[in-house]
């Protein structure tokens, strides 16, 4: 059976609930995401319901930067790594089309973007603006 492009935002959920919930039970990961989060799961998930219904549906209705909230994490490209592994074989294993490889190059370039932003933040001898 052909799979459909991500079009609405029940797609959304649907894409964010199982890739967090492999996340969570991710031996690399999970303890990461866990420990941060902690009971707050929900909220979590309510906010990256709207972080990617904006970024794909160009509905706008996430509010906040999503950079600082990692900022302090002790994360390293190994953790974004087995992160996009995760999330580009969840797109896959649900969708496919144009929004779906959007999905995937944009957490891609996040991925790259953060990674640039926290080794400079590591290499600086100043306090960052957050």
């Amino acid at each position: 059976m052909a799979k459909r492009d991500i079009e609405t935002l029940d797609d959304i959920k649907v894409l964010v609930n199982t890739f967090y919930e492999k996340v969570q039970h991710d031996e690399l990961i999970g303890p990461i995401f866990n420990e941060r989060i902690q009971d707050r799961w929900p909220e979590h998930l309510e906010k990256m319901y709207t972080f990617w219904q904006t970024i794909l549906l160009d509905e706008h209705t996430y509010q906040g930067r999503p950079f600082p909230p990692h900022a302090q994490l002790p994360i390293q490209e190994e953790h974004f790594s087995r992160w996009l592994t995760i999330f580009s074989a969840t797109v896959d294993d649900l969708f496919q089309g144009t929004l779906a490889d959007e999905a995937k190059s944009r957490g891609q370039k996040m991925a790259a973007l953060f990674q640039i932003k926290l080794e400079h933040i590591r290499q600086s001898p100043f306090r960052p603006l957050l």
